[in-house]
């Protein structure tokens, strides 16, 4: 059975956003069939996104990150660990698993900056929206 459900991960730092991404994804998959999950940090996505696409509920889970700077870490260690994390999920359920995390190497909380990454953030959620469209339908044909 080929399945029409989405779910949709959103870490909860920098929310207003990371949820432009959401958004961007449902002007293409209907929002009706996006089941919305939202974690603390993009360090709890790659379990949440395996425990999601290991119920085959799904068709594809897309999960959305905005990992900064913050002076504490090196925010590319993490942004690593949960890009690997995520294909990790992806291969061991055969569902895919889509990344939609940023890492900006020069980031300001400024109301400028914050206004470029919320647009860049919606055509993220557009492109993950047409790359579940589209490794569904490549699946598919492989299958037939």
């Amino acid at each position: 059975m080929t399945q029409t459900r989405y779910a949709f991960i959103k870490a909860q730092w920098h929310a207003d956003i990371v949820d432009q991404a959401l958004k961007g994804f449902c002007e293409l998959i209907p929002a009706a069939q996006v089941d919305v999950f939202d974690v603390p940090g993009a360090f709890e996505m790659p379990l949440l996104a395996r425990d999601l696409a290991s119920t085959g509920q799904y068709a594809a889970v897309a999960a959305a990150a905005f990992v900064v700077d913050g002076g504490i870490y090196r925010h590319d260690f993490v942004a690593q660990a949960v890009v690997d994390g995520l294909m990790r999920a992806s291969l061991d359920s055969g569902v895919p698993v889509l990344s939609v995390s940023l890492t900006p190497h020069h980031y300001q909380e400024t109301d400028h900056h914050n206004a470029i990454y919320q647009a860049h953030f919606v055509e993220k959620g557009r492109e993950a929206a047409r790359a579940a469209c589209a490794i569904g339908k490549a699946r598919a044909a492989i299958a037939a």
